[in-house]
């Protein structure tokens, strides 16, 4: 198998189908989809499902946890994450990663939409990667032991990109924004809790 693509989600019903469709789509269908619902008590799972993805609940109220149970359960070669509001801007996202991914690549990094209106290439000043995980593509091998943290503050991200960019991996870019980050959506943890985004603009 190809692709993992992996989505956390929490009480999502009402906003995971633009994050499933956009995987539903996709002309490239060696992947499987696994949604993890932490600590969900509405039918967020049942949803997924209709969608074929294989899902699993847990009780973490922690999206860094919620993602590294999807890591476990991954299959695939690559591994995608897409938060369970955002979602992929195109159909062929996973047709184009399997024609630029290679055996000299470790993480692939592309480029995404921000707040709907804001282009970003998925490197900021000076050079640095944007540290989120979700405008990535990992080879599930070099991933290895590395996990997200058990931080509640929305920046378990940072800290997985730090993990991961200190292995000295190979990286390839692709700038060409593939992702829609819906940042702020009212309730969001980005919105409650999230770090100040700007230091990586």
């Amino acid at each position: 198998m190809k692709f993992s693509i992996i989505i956390p989600a929490h009480n999502s019903a009402g906003y995971i189908q633009n994050a499933l469709d956009s995987v539903a789509e996709q002309t490239f269908t060696d992947y499987e989809l696994i949604v993890v619902c932490d600590s969900c008590t509405d039918n967020t799972e049942e949803i997924a499902k209709e969608y074929g993805a294989r899902t699993v609940a847990v009780d973490y109220h922690c999206d860094g946890l919620t993602r590294n149970k999807g890591i476990e359960m991954a299959q695939g070669e690559w591994v995608l994450f897409i938060d369970d509001d955002d979602w992929w801007l195109h159909e062929f996202v996973l047709d184009q990663l399997n024609s630029r991914i290679s055996n000299d690549i470790d993480i692939l990094c592309f480029s995404f939409i921000f707040r709907g209106v804001k282009y970003a290439d998925p490197l900021g000043n000076g050079g640095y990667y944007w540290p989120a995980c979700w405008n990535k593509c990992y080879r599930r091998t070099a991933i290895g032991n590395s996990r997200f943290s058990d931080i509640r503050d929305g920046t378990a991200d940072v800290q997985f990109f730090s993990q991961m960019f200190n292995k000295g991996l190979r990286i390839g870019i692709w700038d060409m924004p593939m992702y829609y980050y819906n940042y702020y959506r009212e309730g969001s943890i980005s919105e409650q809790t999230g770090p100040d985004w700007r230091r990586y603009t």
